[in-house]
């Protein structure tokens, strides 16, 4: 086994689409490319005080066609559907998961909390892949089919998050 790490083979920023499919080259990280990608998704949001949820879903959505449009782009240049530098479905995936709690729980500003729960229990969805999450994988081709199923996963994980909140206030924990 080698201990040099390399860059995901193939991937080089070349145009618009293969810059945005990358988290603006995070997804060329040395380690950990997705985790890297989840993180990037976690520093947009963090910074902002009090978000209108309005102009965060609107700016989500924006993302998500985007990222559909650049996963599917970069797939083709670097040879490979869902290569392991596209993050930008990472970065979509756990925006929802940090939405979803914050719209259900009338959260104005998300808190280190809310956001570490989030991305970490969207990695875990991400990486270990259940129904339905495997089922959207599979189920849709290109670009739709890289970012789906993060969706699904970020969507899972937002309910999770949200349900864990809400039994903690419950259990006044």
């Amino acid at each position: 086994m080698s201990d040099k790490i390399s860059v995901p083979e193939g991937a080089a920023i070349r145009d618009v689409a293969t810059f945005l499919a990358s988290g603006a080259g995070v997804g060329l990280s040395r380690w950990a490319p997705g985790t890297m990608g989840s993180a990037l998704g976690v520093a947009v949001v963090w910074p902002i005080e009090e978000p209108s949820l309005i102009l965060c879903w609107s700016a989500w959505a924006l993302a998500t066609v985007t990222a559909i449009w650049a996963a599917q782009k970069a797939g083709k240049s670097w040879g490979v559907v869902d290569h392991p530098a596209i993050v930008i479905d990472e970065v979509v995936g756990v925006w929802l998961a940090i939405l979803l709690p914050m719209s259900l729980l009338s959260v104005t500003t998300p808190s280190l909390n809310l956001l570490i729960s989030c991305l970490l229990v969207f990695r875990v969805y991400d990486i270990v892949k259940p129904w339905p999450v495997n089922w959207s994988e599979r189920r849709f081709k290109g670009g739709l089919g890289v970012v789906s199923d993060d969706l699904v996963a970020g969507a899972m994980a937002g309910f999770c998050v949200t349900a864990g909140y809400i039994v903690a206030k419950l259990l006044s924990i």
